[in-house]
């Protein structure tokens, strides 16, 4: 098993809260391209990846949903041929929770 395998938080054993707004700016500063949308319950992370092509586009969308499948946590995701934006929020908080960010990170690394 992998290392990233053995590491993993299990988020269905642990209860998820609504990070605080200066929780919620650090841990946007310690990623790269991701901003802020929506506001109140609906605010989220987002960030758009840009493709050479749409083979290209679905190959990371297919990578994102085993991302979130795996974590139990689903972003809401905009495709189009060469560009895909990705966006976490966590629903059953109202808001974000440290879920949406582990997530995001784990999405960035694909591309590392």
């Amino acid at each position: 098993m992998a290392d990233s395998m053995l590491t993993r938080k299990d988020w269905s054993l642990t209860p998820r809260r609504a990070l605080r707004p200066t929780e919620v700016v650090t841990r946007l500063s310690s990623l790269t391209g991701w901003s802020l949308s929506g506001d109140g319950a609906d605010v989220a992370i987002e960030k758009a990846f840009t493709f050479a092509n749409y083979g290209e586009t679905m190959a990371f969308v297919n990578a994102v949903a085993f991302i979130a499948h795996r974590e139990d946590h689903h972003p809401d995701l905009s495709v189009h041929y060469a560009r895909c934006v990705v966006r976490w929020r966590t629903h059953d908080v109202q808001g974000l929770s440290e879920t949406d960010f582990a997530c995001a990170a784990a999405v960035d690394a694909l591309l590392a």
